[in-house]
């Protein structure tokens, strides 16, 4: 059997049961009609989607990454913008979610659908920021490998619409928020910068529910895993730290364990070079593991951005064994530049957008 297309299918199931549309559409039933829907994430389209095909055409409003609007109705206004660094269409996508929350009048009932890829993709600057501030502060913290909750607690100093901003435009009576998880602890302060959280005063009815979570994807993984016949020995929420340093804990617990599964989430950081090269966190993190099991065959690891994509690349990851190490890998990690060397070996995990946006998810796989 093919243990790249195993651990693969494992890491797959994971992200398919958290889907946008169907994590969704699970709960939309107990959830009034709504008069306006907006959202916002790489998910967006997804779970507009499934909130019009439950409730029928209504004003919405999705704002999106670029290629990430697709298969939604031609009265939806659909806004795509630059992930992970904000461009002038983000202003044009936070402004707009401003200005359909503002026009909501009283009595009436909000959908808010959120998720990650928020934080760039929609913003509405205070007075005296700009868009170079803006761009400068993304880049910045993307470079100094902080985690998701660092980088979103100062991006939300620049904006009107993060940590409850958005919401405090609101004068209906009741706003419905419902999120695909992006952050550790799951906490809606934080996923997207808070552009769904509740601002300190409310005074509206407000149902707030996370929908979809790495937990929930690990959770499906290890049910694939036990059904294709692996024990499996980790199901764990602890890829938060810089990548060399899980690569080292991990390699060693992957390269020693009894034939088996594990599985791991949470989302890497990295600091990056003055000019790196190709690749994403979990590029990177896979080269590391790579060297870690190298000369062990039995070996397959899987590491994939849930989202799809993994920096500013068309790969959501990487899918390395025993033999993927090799002659210029060690050049390419101290470079930043873990992409060009796994598209050389034919390493690359190529999925295209999922639909959903859970952190990252690793599938380890001991014959």
């Amino acid at each position: 059997m093919d243990r790249k297309e195993q651990a693969i299918r494992i890491w797959q199931a994971g992200v398919d049961a958290v889907g946008g549309h169907a994590a969704t559409s699970k709960v939309l039933s107990a959830i009034s009609a709504p008069d306006q829907i907006l959202a916002v994430g790489k998910p967006a389209a997804a779970m507009a989607r499934a909130a019009l095909e439950h409730f029928g055409p209504r004003p919405t409003l999705v704002v999106t990454k670029d290629d990430h609007g697709r298969d939604l109705p031609e009265h939806v206004t659909v806004i795509e913008a630059s992930h992970p660094v904000p461009d002038a269409r983000s202003l044009q996508g936070g402004k707009a979610f401003r200005e359909a929350v503002e026009a909501m009048e009283p009595g009436s009932h909000l959908l808010l659908l959120v998720s990650g890829g928020a934080s760039s993709l929609a913003e509405d600057l205070l007075p005296g920021k700009t868009l170079g501030d803006l761009e400068q502060l993304n880049k910045k913290l993307l470079s100094e490998g902080l985690d998701i909750t660092a980088m979103n607690a100062e991006r939300r100093k620049l904006s009107r619409i993060k940590g409850g901003g958005l919401l405090s435009h609101f004068k209906g009576d009741k706003a419905t928020i419902l999120a695909i998880s992006d952050v550790p602890g799951d906490d809606l302060k934080v996923v997207g910068s808070g552009i769904g959280a509740l601002p300190a005063s409310v005074g509206f009815q407000a149902y707030t529910q996370i929908v979809a979570s790495n937990a929930h994807a690990r959770e499906a993984a290890t049910e694939q895993a036990r059904d294709e016949g692996f024990t499996v020995h980790a199901n764990e929420e602890c890829l938060h730290d810089n990548f060399l340093k899980i690569a080292k804990t991990l390699g060693e617990r992957i390269r020693n364990m009894p034939p088996g599964v594990m599985v791991f989430g949470g989302e890497p950081t990295v600091v990056l070079p003055e000019k790196p090269g190709r690749g994403g966190r979990n590029q990177a993190l896979a080269l590391a593991l790579a060297q870690e099991i190298a000369g062990k065959p039995s070996i397959t690891v899987v590491v994939g951005g849930t989202d799809g994509t993994d920096g500013p690349t068309q790969a959501a990851g990487a899918v390395v064994d025993g033999t993927t190490w090799g002659d210029g890998a060690d050049l390419a990690l101290q470079n930043a530049d873990s992409g060009s060397y796994l598209e050389r070996t034919g390493a690359l995990l190529v999925t295209g957008p999922t639909g959903t946006n859970v952190m990252d998810l690793l599938v380890a796989i001991r014959a």
